[in-house]
């Protein structure tokens, strides 16, 4: 029998506008943190740290990240991934949730860990992005967004 392995929990949070008939995503640029530096990434995002919930994690990276306050969010989806390399830092349980109202304007708040924040048409992604969280992203986009998905198996 197979051992069961020890999955590493995280939220994301994505920040949608309309502007005129196009939606928009905020991103934020990686760089020093690394994993996935130099790559496009959600803006807020980060462990569920013991004894908080995937919600309260999410609104705390939100603030962390991007110094909004006031931030509600609803679930989008789950993803469980691999790295397939065995360790437990490669087996993942990722909630997405989208913010739904928050108080602020988005800002870089970590900057050791983020050289740019910007907004991006959903047609219209940068590149690279993450690939998991890309993924996720382009599901939303096209319509097509199931309530869990799997990546690296």
């Amino acid at each position: 029998m197979t051992e069961p392995y020890v999955v590493v929990p995280a939220s994301y949070v994505l920040f949608l506008r309309r502007v005129g008939e196009e939606d928009q995503i905020l991103l934020q640029l990686r760089r020093g943190t690394g994993y996935m530096d130099e790559h496009w990434a959600t803006a807020a995002a980060g462990h569920v740290e013991r004894g908080e919930s995937v919600f309260e994690a999410a609104v705390r990276e939100a603030t962390e990240e991007l110094g909004v306050t006031d931030v509600e969010v609803t679930p989008l989806c789950a993803m469980h991934r691999t790295g397939a390399g065995g360790d437990p830092v490669d087996e993942r349980v990722d909630w997405f949730l989208l913010a739904t109202s928050w108080s602020g304007e988005p800002r870089i708040v970590e900057a050791d860990k983020c050289a740019d924040l910007r907004w991006f048409g959903v047609h219209d992604l940068p590149t690279p992005v993450v690939p998991h969280e890309r993924k996720v992203i382009e599901a939303l986009r096209d319509g097509t967004l199931e309530p869990i998905l799997t990546h690296g198996f």
